[in-house]
């Protein structure tokens, strides 16, 4: 069983096209809808009880971020695989069984990534790998010594070379979707029913996630041949300014919770000063971020 699980703040429309489009176009398995609305001021969660009265409503009456939302979700999804999606993404044809059935052959993927297209004729892939941060990373990446050499340890952020075309290892798709198997999420030693660090509210929740698969055998794969339309950061962009903060401090947290030894004593203090640099000058000013 296939369960779908969306967490939604006021993306009404957006969610209602994305809902239109599994409806359009649901995999061929049994599945289940859970749409997790954090508190919505726009009609969102009266829009799915309205039009789409079978999928499962949830209403936690605060806005719980993005990682106790999907906790919320996973606590009463009922498949084996589990399907975290955003609102503001459409299917446009069988990608759902697709997935499904990718992962049904391949026992030893614990998670699946999509290609994602921008909207409109042209449907231009977008960049949705990225690789696991680590402070040489970081560094070659605020520095900009990442895009000077994106085959070495200083570009392994963000992946520039990535072959978006061939399906492949993936360290950390995008979570716009990713299709996890239960059965690894357990054997990873992560509770399938609140498998996402709520110290991560929004941001780098998914990647500590697929780290922790990743590290226990299960890696992550890239599928092209399953594809998705996405809009792009419609929730977040609505309060740019601390989202922009949030994702730096949450990047910083990650880096905290991996990193070890001389990196962590000597390394970590120069990435933290240019990840805080680079918040102050893409925020244009201090924001405390997102807080539930």
């Amino acid at each position: 069983m296939l369960s779908i699980l969306i967490v939604n703040w006021n993306t009404r429309d957006l969610l209602g096209a994305c809902l239109a489009s599994i409806r359009r176009f649901p995999p061929s398995d049994p599945y289940e809808v859970i749409v997790v609305d954090n508190a919505s001021s726009d009609g969102s969660a009266a829009l799915v009880a309205e039009q789409y009265p079978t999928v499962r409503l949830l209403e936690p009456g605060t806005n719980l971020g993005y990682a106790a939302g999907n906790n919320l979700a996973f606590a009463h999804a009922e498949g084996e695989f589990l399907l975290t999606l955003n609102p503001d993404t459409e299917f446009v044809d069988e990608s759902l069984q697709r997935a499904v059935a990718f992962m049904e052959g391949h026992p030893d993927i614990g998670v699946l990534g999509a290609r994602l297209v921008d909207p409109g004729p042209e449907g231009r892939t977008q960049p949705s790998v990225r690789g696991f941060p680590s402070l040489v990373g970081i560094f070659g990446d605020a520095t900009g010594l990442g895009r000077l050499f994106p085959r070495a340890a200083l570009g392994s952020y963000r992946l520039r070379a990535f072959d978006y075309e061939r399906g492949g290892p993936a360290p950390q798709p995008m979570g716009t979707f990713l299709l996890f198997r239960r059965s690894a999420i357990e054997a990873a030693g992560v509770s399938p029913k609140a498998p996402f660090d709520e110290s991560f509210p929004i941001f780098f929740n998914e990647v500590d996630l697929l780290r922790q698969m990743a590290d226990a055998g299960f890696p992550a794969w890239y599928e092209p041949s399953v594809g998705i339309v996405h809009h792009g950061g419609a929730s977040t962009r609505q309060i740019r300014p601390s989202m922009i903060w949030e994702s730096h401090r949450s990047l910083l947290r990650y880096l905290r919770k991996h990193s070890s030894g001389a990196g962590r004593a000597v390394v970590l203090p120069i990435v933290a000063a240019l990840v805080w640099l680079a918040a102050l000058v893409r925020a244009r000013g201090w924001s405390p971020g997102f807080r539930p």
